[in-house]
């Protein structure tokens, strides 16, 4: 049978793995994918905790981190193609151009 603990612990993985993507990508892409994991991570422990406690609250909550998500990556990957068309490149590095030189 599979219990609260069992979720919670593939929640904390995939939390610890978009931790490490953020951390360790230079690609703007990947940062968005390792993003997405961090907020379905959440989604996990949300929905497996509201399922045994028996309230919809986390499962409410849950939806309402879709929908962020959602927007989250329509706009960045609007951006994103953007700044591709604007330098040719998505690494990090290639934001430095931004700055504003006072």
């Amino acid at each position: 049978m599979i219990t609260l603990s069992h979720y919670l612990i593939v929640s904390a993985i995939m939390f610890g793995l978009g931790i490490f993507g953020i951390i360790k990508r230079t690609n703007l892409i990947m940062l968005f994918f390792s993003t997405e994991i961090l907020l379905n991570s959440a989604n996990v422990a949300l929905a497996a905790i509201s399922k045994f406690s028996g309230d919809m609250t986390g499962q409410i909550f849950a939806f309402f981190i879709i929908a962020v998500a959602a927007s989250e990556v329509a706009v960045g990957l609007g951006l994103l193609v953007l700044w591709y068309k604007k330098t040719g490149s998505i690494e990090i590095s290639s934001m430095k151009s931004m700055r504003r030189e006072l």
